[in-house]
Formats: structure tokens, C-alpha cells, sequence
């Protein structure tokens, strides 16, 4: 009995040895895994560190040191197209008789036109707007009783494109005639266009970059810097004024057609990188 109970004992106590050291074991493997993780993260914050130094000293090199300037370019042109509108208008108690009465002031503009110069190609005749004129009764104390039919009031627009633009603006500033013939004609201000518009776009887009290169070149002897290569490069919006004046400009470009003497103007925008 005092056998079985050493031996028990001494079994228990082997266990305890055994487990121990499997524990001391399964530790030692998690400290080394603890260190091998470490050594990891160390190495990949130095990757890291190293390749945003890197990186900061490319963008310190273009961007950052480089050099940027805005060329710019204009130039003073005049319309060679001409677009003038005009409208009359007849009233009469029926759309027939309304109608006969717009026709024939209709051929009295037309003539005028002819005899001022104006071909039969620069003019187009618009469609014939209708529209009724109602007369409104109204009581002793403003209230509304009634409403009868006066009349009809016809339309037309007549549109002149030329492009003699001396003899269309004449036109365009003396309708007398027309009034004269008790003719109830409206003038509009005249629009003028530049048909070489797109050829003149090119032409100040390559100055402006020009300008703003020739910039740079100066900067770059002022700071004894090398220029790298083309980093960036805006284009900025046209503005197309009346000339000699500014107030016209707009952020997102400007088109006047009001004025028959212009402005076009552009900026561009350049940035180089250094060595």
C-alpha cells in the first residue's frame, strides 16, 4: 500500500515536469514568433520611410522646386460678318386682312433693302407669329365684367447676313424710310462675327506658350537652375471684348458680339521641373 502510494507520487510529480516544460517550449516558440513579427514591422517602416524619402525628393526636384509662369498673348481684329434682325408687325380685326397688310409691308422692306444694296441671298424671312388682342371691360369698381376680341397682331423677323459689313451697319442705323411708309418696322442692334475666329484661336494659343516658355527661360537664368522636363501646362478660356475695354472679362470666357472692332486674348500656364 505505502509502494502503490510512492509510486503514485512520483508519477503526479513527472507529469508536473513534463507539462512544465511543454509550457517553457510553447512559450520560447511565442517569443520568437514575437520577435520575428517585430523585425518584420521594423524592416517595412524603414521600406516605407525610405520610399517617401524618395518620393519627397522627386517632388522637391519638379513640383515642388520647380518653376511655373503664365504666358499670355492678344491681338485687335475686326469683324468681317454682319448680322442684322428687324421686325414689323400689322394689326387688323381678321387674321386675312391682318395677314395682306404684313405682306405688303413685308415688299416695302424688301425694296428698301434691295435699294440700299442688300441682295435677295443676305435675307431671310422669318415665319409669321399670330397672336390675339383681346379688349378688357372692367365695372365701376374695377372688377372685371367681360373680355371681347379686338383683333389679331401678325409677325415677322427678316434676318440680313453679309459679309459687307460698311453697308449692312448703314443699313441697320436708318430705318426712316421704312417708318415714312408707315411701315411698323423695329431695329435691332446689329451682331458681328469674325469667320477666321478658329485660325486666330491658334495663332495667340502658340504666342501665349511662347511667352510663358521665354518666362520660364528667364526665371531659370535668374536662379541658375536647369530646366527638366514639361510638368504641366493650362490652357486658360478666351476672351473675346469690345476693344479697349476689360470689364468685359468673365471666368469662363467671354464672346462679345456687340462691337464690330474686338479683342481676343488667352493665357497659358507652364511648370517645368528643375535639376
Amino acid at each position: 500500500m505505502e509502494n502503490n502510494i510512492k509510486d503514485s507520487m512520483a508519477n503526479e510529480m513527472a507529469d508536473t515536469k513534463t507539462k512544465k516544460a511543454e509550457r517553457s517550449g510553447g512559450n520560447g516558440l511565442k517569443d520568437w514568433k514575437g520577435i520575428l513579427i517585430a523585425l518584420i514591422a521594423g524592416a517595412s517602416a524603414i521600406l516605407c520611410v525610405t520610399l517617401m524619402s524618395d518620393r519627397l525628393v522627386d517632388y522637391k526636384q519638379s513640383v515642388g522646386g520647380g518653376l511655373t509662369a503664365t504666358g499670355s498673348a492678344s491681338c485687335d481684329f475686326e469683324s468681317d460678318l454682319i448680322v442684322w434682325r428687324g421686325s414689323y408687325t400689322a394689326f387688323d380685326t381678321t387674321t386675312q386682312s391682318a395677314y395682306r397688310k404684313l405682306a405688303k409691308d413685308g415688299e416695302a422692306v424688301k425694296k428698301y433693302l434691295l435699294e440700299n444694296g442688300v441682295t435677295e441671298d443676305e435675307m431671310t424671312f422669318g415665319s409669321v407669329s399670330i397672336s390675339q388682342r383681346w379688349n378688357t371691360e372692367y365695372n365701376d369698381l374695377g372688377y372685371e365684367i367681360g373680355r371681347t376680341l379686338e383683333g389679331y397682331d401678325l409677325y415677322q423677323q427678316i434676318t440680313v447676313t453679309s459679309n459687307d459689313v460698311d453697308k449692312v451697319d448703314a443699313v441697320s442705323r436708318d430705318v426712316t424710310q421704312l417708318i415714312e411708309s408707315n411701315v411698323e418696322f423695329t431695329s435691332y442692334e446689329p451682331e458681328y462675327f469674325y469667320t477666321k475666329l478658329d485660325e486666330l484661336k491658334l495663332q495667340l494659343v502658340d504666342e501665349a506658350t511662347q511667352n510663358a516658355k521665354a518666362r520660364i527661360d528667364i526665371m531659370a537664368q535668374g536662379t541658375g537652375a536647369s530646366l527638366g522636363e514639361l510638368l504641366n501646362a493650362n490652357l486658360g478660356v478666351f476672351q473675346i471684348t469690345a476693344q479697349n475695354t476689360s470689364s468685359e472679362y468673365s471666368y469662363g470666357g467671354s464672346f462679345d458680339t456687340s462691337s464690330r472692332f474686338k479683342t481676343a486674348s488667352i493665357t497659358v500656364k507652364l511648370n517645368y521641373s528643375v535639376q
